[in-house]
């Protein structure tokens, strides 16, 4: 009975209330209102607010929205759960707070497999059953829109297929708009998908939706068959945040819908806000988006083997399954010892740096030397674009270190305080520069910038935003090598520089002051004047 891709698939974004669920996650109420704006501004059908009648946070969360969020494409939805047993909708206080949220739309869970309504709820079926139908009838006779989470349906199913089914029909019979398949424990492969909602279809005529969490890495996947047998809405998370091992991810479904199948999930002009959303997201939530997360992570499009970008300077399809950019992403080519000439010239290409055959040799012995040496620069980008402007002839001659050094004040009793002094040749005048800072990095750091900042005011806009020490040779103790790699960011581009020793002050100072030189350099390209 597979129906096929329909034309257009409701999305419905959880983040709020089930992607908040997972481990370490915490959002404040600014931060769901700020959350809820990115998912309306890509264009999502229904967020999920949260759960009114459960907490304080979620409460004042829809209180604030009312005045505080103008919605322009997405509905939003209240969450909470059908009346308890052996009580009545009338006198249950869930089912009042989702009356009072003033958004007019609700989602109610209640529970499809019959193990769960034996053991946890400690009712009877019958009374199951009951509950669904005398909430949702409720709901809708007070001017509320309902759509049912049937939890655990997928296990339910396949228990007790009857009162599954059963709770389907008396959720639809009292008016819910949809009914919403859910794989709550995640554990769900994809071959039973769509022999299940083939046999819900069958048996319901109430538009399908579907619930996966990723138990079994399956919820992407999932969504993508249940879609192709009839389904209408697929619920789940940006960047797949949610409980245990979280939900489907909401990115590469739309991404795989609006893309791969020409079904249409989000407004299409808005499927190249998808990277940017994941992202803004990630930092909301504090959670980094892992590199190689699909279409959207920093690595997706990203390309290091010599066969491979030597593919992709002829043909970009290649190895890349979409154009990065209708998601908003790019294409990178990152140099390692394993580079060969190709790879070079297009990331000298792609930085606009003009370097003729010698240079690439030159820069291939350079690098593969310096990465025998320790020093990383696959994840050093700022790093080797200082390699490749100083092989086509590049200098920054406006500056020349002549020294550095750091004490520190080690106090038995009270704060311990690090001073560091810079000696440099600025525009060809000597400066000297000391500065205090909480370690020796951040001294440096200070005394830098104190040196600099006279002739290059713009480096006050430029920050350091993580510094990463890594110990390449343990066995040899104190005596270690050990590899800096220092992240900056201005309001243009970030970037990453290293340095490599076996004094980590040195390491640390020549990764700061690359990464403040590739500060200048951008900024003159752009022709900004200091």
């Amino acid at each position: 009975m597979s129906a096929g891709f329909p034309a257009e698939v409701e999305i419905y974004d959880t983040t709020l209330r089930d992607g908040s669920q997972q481990e370490g996650i915490s959002l404040s109420v600014d931060d769901k209102l700020k959350v809820a704006r990115q998912l309306d501004a890509l264009g999502v059908h229904y967020i999920e607010g949260g759960w009114p009648g459960a907490n304080p946070k979620d409460a004042a969360f829809f209180a604030r929205a009312r005045d505080e969020l103008a919605l322009h494409t997405a509905q939003l939805v209240a969450f909470g759960s059908t009346r308890r047993a052996s009580t009545t909708a009338e006198s249950d206080p869930n089912l009042a707070a989702l009356t009072n949220a003033g958004v007019g739309l609700a989602c109610i869970v209640a529970k499809a497999w019959d193990v769960h309504v034996i053991h946890a709820l400690r009712t009877s079926l019958p009374e199951a059953v009951a509950m669904v139908a005398d909430s949702v009838r409720w709901l809708v006779d007070h001017g509320i829109r309902v759509m049912l989470d049937a939890e655990h349906f997928f296990d339910g199913w396949r228990h007790d297929r009857s009162f599954a089914l059963d709770v389907l029909a008396a959720a639809a019979d009292a008016g819910a708009e949809r009914l919403v398949l859910c794989d709550t424990n995640g554990g769900t492969l994809p071959d039973d998908v769509g022999p299940i909602v083939d046999d819900v279809r069958a048996a319901v005529a109430t538009p399908l939706g579907v619930h996966f969490h990723n138990d079994s890495g399956c919820a992407v996947a999932n969504s993508l068959l249940a879609v192709a047998h009839g389904v209408i809405q697929v619920q789940g998370c940006m960047n797949g945040y949610g409980e245990r091992t979280g939900n489907a991810n909401l990115v590469p479904v739309i991404a795989g819908l609006s893309l791969k199948r020409s079904v249409r999930t989000i407004p299409p002009e808005n499927l190249e806000l998808l990277t940017t959303v994941s992202r803004h997201i990630a930092e909301l939530t504090n959670q980094p988006l892992p590199p190689q997360s699909p279409y959207v992570g920093a690595s997706a499009f990203t390309h290091k083997a010599g066969l491979h970008v030597s593919a992709i300077a002829r043909r970009r399809d290649a190895y890349e399954h979409i154009d990065p950019t209708l998601v908003g992403n790019t294409t990178r080519f990152v140099v390692s010892e394993m580079a060969g000439r190709q790879s070079i010239q297009l990331k000298a290409t792609q930085l606009g740096i003009d370097l003729g055959e010698d240079d690439i040799a030159e820069v291939l012995r350079r690098l593969k030397d310096l990465e025998h040496r320790g020093y990383h620069f696959e994840a050093a980008d700022g790093s080797l674009e200082l390699l490749l402007r100083r092989a086509s002839g590049w200098t920054l001659d406006d500056v020349a270190v002549e020294s550095y050094r750091t004490i520190s004040d080690c106090m038995t009793d009270g704060p311990r305080a690090t001073e560091a002094t810079v000696k440099l040749t600025v525009n060809d005048r000597r400066v000297i520069a000391t500065a205090e800072g909480n370690g020796p990095v951040n001294a440096l750091d200070e005394a830098l910038r104190a040196a600099l900042d006279p002739a290059f005011p713009l480096l006050k806009t430029v920050k350091l935003t993580d510094f990463k020490v890594r110990v390449l040779d343990s066995d040899q103790g104190t005596d270690a090598t050990v590899r800096v790699l220092i992240d900056f960011q201005d309001p243009e581009d970030t970037w990453t520089t290293t340095g490599v020793s076996t004094n980590v002050i040195d390491a640390s100072f020549e990764a700061l002051l690359d990464g403040l030189i590739v500060a200048i350099a951008r900024a003159r390209d752009r022709g900004e004047e200091w």
